[in-house]
């Protein structure tokens, strides 16, 4: 039985505290033998009937990339219309996205149609199978900060126009869209709490 002692779980700490957003990168390309073990670690997330549904698409192609960030453009425009006054200020002046930036974007995918697993433990909540990617999404962010990369999760998208774009199944659900490089900077505090955006707050325990 493996044993983890006191030095691997302070580590294993430092490294969920400096799991970080990333929105800045730089322009140095991502090794791949880095990327793909990342993948490979991503891939040992536990899965719901180990059903495995996640769907890893690497975005390469220049067109495909501008149609995503002219998405988000769209999105983001249309987000900071939802903010009034010193809000809405304070969401303009974010950094939400290294779209631009960079080198490596991931589209994450939750084949909804998949045999793999049986349909074991999701006939009563079948949004398991997007949760078990949120799981390897999560892996994978460990994974790459602890080989020095950042990943950025972009949210505003339009996923109907993603899949579109990328043209995949019709039974893939985007959950992810991960930008992938070195970070120009590191933080150990969250961005959105370094720009005011929102404290931290306490995790409450509910007892019943």
């Amino acid at each position: 039985m493996v044993q983890f002692d006191a030095g691997f779980r302070q580590t294993l700490a430092d490294l969920f505290a400096w799991r970080r957003d990333v929105r800045r990168f730089r322009a140095d390309p991502v090794d791949e033998a880095v990327l793909r073990r990342c993948l490979d670690l991503a891939a040992l997330s536990p899965s719901v009937g180990n059903s495995q549904p996640w769907r890893f698409v690497r975005v390469a192609d220049p067109t495909r990339r501008a149609a995503v960030t002219a998405s988000f453009q769209r999105c983001n425009a249309a987000a900071a219309t939802g903010y009034a006054g010193e809000r809405r200020d304070a969401y303009l002046r974010l950094k939400l996205a290294g779209l631009a930036e960079a080198p490596v974007h991931l589209a994450v995918f939750c084949d909804e149609d998949t045999e793999t697993g049986y349909g074991l433990g999701r006939a009563t909540m079948p949004e398991m199978l997007r949760y078990s990617v949120v799981g390897a999404v999560q892996a994978f962010w460990l994974a790459a900060r602890a080989h020095g990369l950042g990943v950025g999760w972009v949210s505003i998208l339009e996923p109907e126009t993603v899949c579109t774009v990328l043209d995949v199944p019709c039974a893939w659900h985007l959950v992810a869209y991960l930008c992938v490089g070195l970070p120009v900077e590191e933080h150990a505090d969250p961005e959105l709490v370094r720009h005011g955006w929102q404290a931290r707050v306490a995790t409450a325990l509910i007892e019943r």
